[in-house]
């Protein structure tokens, strides 16, 4: 059997699942990954045949994203090219992880696929939402990768093709401690935009990790980190907390380990308004945007009691298991013209 497995790397968690995944898949048949996208800042622990520039997200410089930075670096011409040139006629399973080339491509080239990740949870409307809908965003979420099948991931099982997250092995049945750090990961904003704010806590130890730093160094009471996933690991199993932004892995680990969890979802950006919609429902702390209050936000937090809030990690296998069973290779309009001529 082969396998064509579809990432968007418009961050680390679309990747990090893959490298969870990957062991499981292989057994299966042979998989090929696509990567679509430049906003990664890991390795890929696993080979890579396909790769795209794609569509990626640019951060303005606290918070937000910036549109005209998107706009002026998507080509839509490639893009229609590089969907039509996408050789999958020779796969047997098509996995697509948020991925608009290989949808668009499934589309030309008449085959069935199946979207697989957080964004599918979306598909139903029983996955939470902020109070006040976009309809932009819902197009978004709901067309950008669409698919034949869809198989969700969210922190609940909010419906019936929703699973729980997939969590890093690196981080099960693991010691966690507590050494009452903060650790900090939130990449859509630059260090001087927090630095005073942690600055003003100096009771307070933050394991700050950010892209712009190459090489550990500590100032006062904050130590900046690279974003290297081993440190990153070793900190949140023994922090006290995480700060970090409205996505949906980083969250889930927190909160799988049992830690204390604040979400501040980056401005404008549907899907981690809708994660922190499902996050302030659990009782995680959501902050909707960063202000003059935002160290006393911190602290406050960081002493009240930390709630009982406890998801499941993903049986990989049997998600995996299911994923097969389900995936609809006779309505696949390739395989039945194979079938034809036998």
């Amino acid at each position: 059997m082969k396998i064509f497995y579809a990432i968007q790397a418009t961050g680390n968690g679309h990747l990090s699942r893959a490298t969870q995944l990957y062991p499981y898949l292989s057994k299966i048949g042979d998989v090929d990954f696509f990567v679509s996208g430049n906003n990664s800042s890991i390795d890929t622990p696993f080979p890579v045949k396909y790769k795209s520039k794609g569509l990626s997200l640019h951060y303005s410089k606290c918070g937000g994203l910036n549109y005209l930075d998107i706009v002026k670096n998507t080509k839509p011409l490639k893009i229609m090219k590089e969907a039509y040139e996408l050789p999958l006629k020779q796969y047997d399973i098509i996995i697509n992880d948020f991925e608009c080339i290989t949808s668009l491509a499934c589309k030309f080239q008449k085959r069935n696929s199946v979207q697989f990740g957080h964004q599918a949870s979306f598909k139903s409307d029983k996955s939470p939402r902020p109070l006040k809908k976009n309809n932009m965003g819902e197009l978004v979420l709901k067309h950008y990768s669409s698919s034949s099948n869809y198989m969700g991931l969210h922190f609940q099982s909010y419906d019936d093709f929703i699973f729980p997250p997939v969590i890093k092995q690196e981080l099960m049945n693991k010691k966690v401690t507590d050494h009452k750090h903060i650790t900090v990961y939130l990449p859509a904003f630059e260090q001087d935009c927090l630095q005073a704010a942690f600055e003003k806590l100096p009771h307070i130890e933050f394991h700050w990790y950010l892209s712009s730093v190459k090489n550990s160094y500590k100032e006062k009471n904050i130590t900046y980190f690279p974003i290297f996933q081993k440190l990153f690991n070793e900190s949140l199993l023994s922090c006290h907390g995480l700060i970090t932004g409205g996505g949906f892995e980083t969250p889930s680990e927190a909160l799988f380990l049992g830690k204390k969890l604040m979400s501040i979802p980056i401005q404008d950006h549907y899907e981690q308004q809708c994660n922190a919609a499902a996050l302030s429902k659990m009782g995680v702390c959501v902050l909707d945007a960063i202000d003059e209050k935002f160290s006393n936000h911190i602290a406050q937090w960081y002493d009240n009691p930390n709630q009982d809030i406890n998801i499941k990690a993903n049986n990989i296998q049997e998600t995996l298991q299911y994923l097969v069973d389900t995936y609809p290779y006779k309505k696949d309009s390739f395989l039945e013209e194979q079938l034809m001529f036998i």
